[in-house]
């Protein structure tokens, strides 16, 4: 998305017939057979915990006009055959600039957003009209020797957006250019569950029959609300967001979200796709992935691996996890002094607390600390503590501990950490559950290991972020 606005529509033209390897081609290098039975193993948890989950998932028209629809078809197909429910929102932002250059019309724009004229709409129709046509060959596809061979998807699309008008702003009248109004969801959802996968182009219907030309990603993020989906899926080029050093930035909550847009610090077509995804989280969806549109397979890649390929928007408010701040250290010990008593925690002080209160990240329920964990880090080594692990009784097993984890490890990974470790002697299967796994204490950091309490022995487990 190099181009200088954010376009009212994003998607592509045809695939080219070539986008599709014949059977003749050479094929891909196969794995060694327990190489091959390793990863099938390795993605079945994610199996699992998709299937019957709804992923909406937003297709530009760059990717398109790149000649990748054949093989997003195929990764989109395989999702839809291992029971996830597929929504599949193109744009047409390339393809309707290209009318418009075959007429000899000049895009307009204003404040990222294209100024729809007559022109403009008949061309954003043909776009459309073709694009449908194009998305639902591909999946028609059932060649042999090729991922789509004996797949049977079939595609439901039609007039489910209803649009408003974005009319005057500022005095710039955007004509046909519209907003979403509503998303015909009941029928949307009772295509999915007629195992159907569901196509929405970024066209608009008012009640007084005009047509509006939309963004992808309105109509994206409003049917993700709508329906309540599980994930919102952005292929996008820029692919991801960084930090400040150009570190992939994989995992980010709505807060630090909003910290990132109020620094302006992102380009515009990136900053213009994460209010998108933080709209999304904000009404609902409980995460929102940006991936690469350029890199062959990043939806599987996303979805399948533990650290994925893009930028990972989790839906969090401050006000329930966060870092903890001095106003929080009565709550944290009222917290943890049960575990130390009965051994659990080694004992700290309040003073301690309060000199390292910045380590600590808590969970807050109506003003009351139900949980907390602390990250101490060793940056010579690219190594961190998690530490003080603990969750309120009443509030276990609603997956407290499991999000407190997850933000120590952003935590770390933002500080530049590689690995995470911790010391326990009550709770090692609950560690080794999510990935970490058995060392020794000569793994531990020179100065961790000159602290190292010998009577209490507790182990050693270390995690690679």
């Amino acid at each position: 998305m190099n181009t200088p606005s954010r376009a009212a529509d994003t998607a592509g033209p045809p695939s080219p017939a070539g986008d599709l390897a014949p059977a003749a081609a050479v094929p891909p290098a196969v794995p060694e057979p327990a190489q091959f039975v390793t990863w099938l193993r390795a993605v079945a948890p994610y199996i699992h915990a998709f299937r019957g989950k709804t992923f909406v998932v937003g297709v530009p028209g760059e990717l398109i006009e790149a000649g990748r629809l054949n093989t997003l078809v195929q990764d989109l197909s395989l999702l839809h055959a291992m029971g996830m429910r597929i929504v599949v929102v193109h744009g047409s932002r390339p393809q309707v600039n290209e009318q418009l250059r075959l007429r000899g019309v000049e895009p307009q724009y204003a404040d990222g957003l294209r100024i729809t004229d007559p022109a403009a709409l008949e061309c954003a129709k043909e776009a459309a009209g073709e694009l449908r046509l194009d998305i639902e060959a591909a999946f028609s596809q059932g060649l042999p020797n090729t991922p789509m061979a004996h797949a049977s998807v079939r595609v439901v699309s039609g007039n489910f957006v209803v649009a408003r008008p974005v009319g005057i702003v500022d005095g710039v009248d955007f004509q046909h250019t519209g907003l979403v109004r509503k998303i015909d969801i009941q029928t949307v959802r009772f295509a999915l569950q007629s195992n159907a996968i569901v196509l929405l182009s970024p066209l608009g219907y008012s009640p007084t029959g005009e047509a509006f030309n939309l963004t992808m990603e309105d109509v994206a993020v409003s049917t993700a609300v709508a329906l309540d989906a599980d994930k919102l899926i952005f292929l996008a080029e820029p692919a991801a967001l960084t930090t400040v050093d150009g570190e992939l930035q994989r995992e980010i909550s709505e807060a630090e979200a909003h910290k990132l847009l109020r620094s302006e610090r992102l380009a515009p077509d990136a900053a213009f796709l994460l209010r998108n995804a933080l709209r999304a989280c904000d009404g609902g969806v409980a995460r929102a992935h940006i991936i690469p549109l350029q890199l062959d397979g990043s939806v599987l890649l996303e979805l399948f691996q533990h650290d994925g390929v893009g930028t990972m928007l989790v839906e969090e408010t401050l006000e329930e996890l966060r870092e903890a701040t001095a106003d929080d250290v009565g709550g944290i010990l009222a917290l943890i002094r049960p575990l130390e008593e009965d051994g659990t925690l080694v004992k700290r002080d309040r003073s301690l607390i309060e000199r390292e209160v910045e380590n600590f990240t808590v969970i807050e329920h109506d003003g009351v600390i139900f949980g907390c964990a602390a990250l101490y880090a060793f940056p010579d080594e690219k190594i961190g503590e998690m530490a003080c692990l603990a969750v309120n009784p009443k509030a276990q097993s609603r997956g407290d501990g499991e999000r407190l984890l997850k933000r120590i490890e952003q935590r770390a990974r933002a500080a530049g950490l590689k690995r995470l470790f911790v010391l326990t002697t009550r709770t090692m299967h609950w560690f080794l559950k999510r990935g970490f796994t058995l060392a020794s204490v000569d793994q531990l950091p020179l100065e961790r290991q000159n602290m190292y309490n010998w009577q209490r022995r507790s182990r050693v487990l270390i995690k690679q972020l």
